[in-house]
This record gives C-alpha cells, sequence and structure tokens, in this order.
C-alpha cells in the first residue's frame, strides 16, 4: 500500500482503503478500480490523497514449520479466498463488473449531461436519450440478481444524485419487468426513477451531502426536493411528459398511511407510479454506504420493509418486489450475526428469517431463533 496524490491518480489503480471527504462522508470503498468519473469525484471532494494497493504486493514470509497464530484473524469475519471469496469480493473481481463498472460510470456521465437543461430550465430535454442510457444496462444483465449485486457493488464507487437516480431508474425497469408491465410503461417508470430526484440538484451540496444530523431548516430544505422536482418538471406539458412521471417526482416520499412527506397524501391518492418509484427508491437508499453505516445486504432491507412496509407501500408493489428480491438469493451463502455461515436452504412466510443449512449440516429456522439474523451474503 502507497499513498498517491489525486493529481497523480490514474485509471486501474486500485483503492487499498475506504476513500472518505475530511467530514467522513464516504466517496469509495477499499478494492475498487478507479475511473475517470471516481478520479474527478474524488478532486471534486478535495481530497488531496489516497492509498493505492501495491501492483504487486508482496506476500509474507513464513517458515514452513510455522502457522499464522489464529489470534490474528479477525473474529466473526470470513476472509474470502480463491475457492469461496467474500461476495463483494467476488463480484468485484469478475469480468461481467468491470464491464458493467465503465458502462455504468459512462451513463451517469451521460445522465448528468442529459438533465442539465432541466435543471438549468434552459428549454427541453431529450427524454428518449435518458431511456437509451438505462436499457443497455438492464438489458445486458443475465438475470435481475446479477443486476442487484452490480448495483450493491457500485454503491462505493459513486452516490451522488445521478447515481442515486440511475440506481432508481435500473431498480425500476427490473421492477416493471417483475409486474409484466407492457414494455412502454417500462419505459415510463425507467424515466421516473431518473428524473425522480432532479429537484435535489436546487439544494446546496453542503446540506445534502452533510455527514452529520440535520438542523430543522436543513431538514426542510432537503424534504423540499419532490416540489423542486415537479416544479422542474411541470415546465414541460403533458404531452411531452407523461403526468405519472412528474407525479413520481412530486409524491414519491407520500406513504401510504399519510406519514409521508409533502402533502401527507394516503392510500389511492397517491398515484402508482409513486408508490413504485417509492419501493426502489427506499431499497437503493438503504443497500448504500453511509457516513455512518455500512450498505445493508438485502435481506436486512426485507427485515426493514416487512417491520413497516404493508402500513407504508401497497401491498400489490412491496410484497412482490419482497418476494423476487428473497427468492433472487435463495441458496446464497451468507454469514449470520453470530459468525457461522450458511446457505438458504427455504424462504419462510416471513422472507427475511429463511431455513439455513450450516457448514456442519445442521439447520437453523430463523423464523425460530429471534436473536439470530443474516448479517451479509458471502
Amino acid at each position: 500500500m502507497h499513498v498517491v496524490r489525486t493529481l497523480q491518480l490514474e485509471e486501474g489503480m486500485i483503492t487499498a482503503l475506504p476513500v472518505k471527504t475530511k467530514d467522513g462522508q464516504f466517496v469509495a470503498d477499499a478494492g475498487v478500480s478507479l475511473t475517470h468519473h471516481l478520479i474527478a469525484q474524488i478532486n471534486s471532494c478535495g481530497i488531496p490523497s489516497i492509498e493505492i494497493q501495491d501492483d504487486e504486493p508482496a506476500a509474507a514470509e513464513v517458515p514452513e514449520t510455522s502457522k499464522a497464530p489464529e489470534a490474528a484473524e479477525a473474529p466473526n469475519i470470513p476472509k474470502g479466498n480463491a475457492q469461496n471469496p467474500a461476495y463483494s469480493q467476488r463480484i468485484k473481481s469478475s469480468a461481467g463488473f468491470q464491464r458493467f463498472q465503465f458502462e455504468y460510470t459512462k451513463a451517469i456521465d451521460d445522465l448528468a449531461k442529459g438533465l442539465a437543461p432541466v435543471i438549468s430550465q434552459s428549454g427541453a430535454f431529450d427524454k428518449d436519450m435518458l431511456c437509451e442510457i438505462a436499457f443497455p444496462l438492464i438489458d445486458g444483465v443475465k438475470s435481475s440478481i446479477e443486476m442487484f449485486d452490480m448495483l450493491h457493488n457500485m454503491r462505493s464507487v459513486d452516490d451522488s444524485i445521478y447515481a442515486h437516480s440511475m440506481n432508481v431508474g435500473l431498480i425500476s425497469g427490473i421492477f416493471g419487468k417483475w409486474l409484466k408491465l407492457p414494455r412502454e410503461e417500462i419505459q415510463l417508470l425507467v424515466l421516473a426513477g431518473l428524473l425522480h430526484d432532479v429537484g435535489k440538484a436546487k439544494i446546496p451540496p453542503e446540506v445534502l451531502n452533510k455527514p452529520g444530523k440535520y438542523t430543522d431548516e436543513e431538514f426542510a430544505l432537503v424534504k423540499s426536493h419532490p416540489k423542486l422536482s415537479y416544479d422542474l418538471l411541470s415546465a414541460y406539458p403533458d404531452d411531452f411528459l407523461d403526468p405519472r412521471v412528474k407525479l413520481a417526482a412530486l409524491q414519491h416520499h407520500e406513504r401510504l398511511d399519510g406519514s409521508g412527506y409533502p402533502q401527507g397524501l394516503q392510500g389511492n391518492d397517491i398515484d402508482d407510479f409513486a408508490m413504485m418509484i417509492a419501493v426502489a427508491d427506499v431499497y437503493d437508499a438503504m443497500t448504500a454506504a453511509r457516513s455512518y453505516r455500512a450498505p445493508l445486504c438485502p435481506f436486512q432491507v426485507i427485515a426493514a420493509f416487512e417491520k413497516e412496509g404493508l402500513q407504508k407501500y401497497h401491498p400489490k408493489y412491496i410484497l412482490k418486489f419482497l418476494e423476487k428480491i428473497a427468492n433472487a438469493y435463495q441458496k446464497n451463502r451468507i454469514l449470520l450475526n453470530d459468525g457461522r455461515a450458511g446457505d438458504i436452504i427455504f424462504l419462510n412466510k416471513q422472507l427475511s428469517r429463511p431455513i439455513v443449512q450450516l457448514s456442519d449440516g445442521s439447520c437453523v429456522d430463523l423464523s425460530r431463533t429471534p436473536n439470530l439474523s443474516i448479517q451479509s451474503l458471502l
């Protein structure tokens, strides 16, 4: 590991440690291959230098008769190896991830350029071009689980407004397929995901990206973004931009029980597109890294949705989404919160608490062991 000044960073270098701003804002995880977009983001954050992996790290010389002490290994954290690498390591080392990362970062750059006329209120934008940015990524993955695998591991690469909007657009496209919507409806849903947070560009970045707790005034400003987004999109007539796309921007923080904002709408007063975008939006936010926590694994997110989801999200959408996410990761290897590893062999009615077969062959029914839970994927 060695320190490299930001101005000397090159594409392809691998981060040795997590990259954070001086305020603790998360920028990139360890083990990430630098791209032109990521280097520009590191530079724009005012980070003077970062730790980079050595090209060929030297292996520690250990006498054949000696053995590394077990105490040197961190307890309950499995170490990746060639036969069974950790989940994130396995995905990031794949050729498919490298290809997706390149296309994804380019798509975010294109999205930023495509949204510029909307944000600056300088005229028409090419909505067809925006969909053309997202759909090659959606259609280019082999399965829904591959898309979510890619997105879970892109969280550490970019967490800008545009990255989040791209993620919500991509997740919404997969969600639309799960719901068997017509292709035209899926295209509109993807567009709604790409545009849902455009108003955040009107909020000062020092407020939006503040690592600590918001003041009441700052929180009110952040909560104004649905209305800001709607106002920007309302500049375009309905025969150009579908009203459902505009309502998704305005209502994606509304909740079925009336606890949302900005209008406190309830039930059927919330547009269906907004309800679908709300699920994709929250899922992406919860699986993203934050300055105060690591990304949550899919089963932790499912558990959070199960706790209050049916009161806040439309059952027609949230149940389908959770069922598909859980089924996508069935038979996946996981780590429990007590450090034991195993494989998911059966999904219970409570999807976040399946039956797990441990490495010794025994089985644990998480629905009957409330003190145990899934901590991460392996």
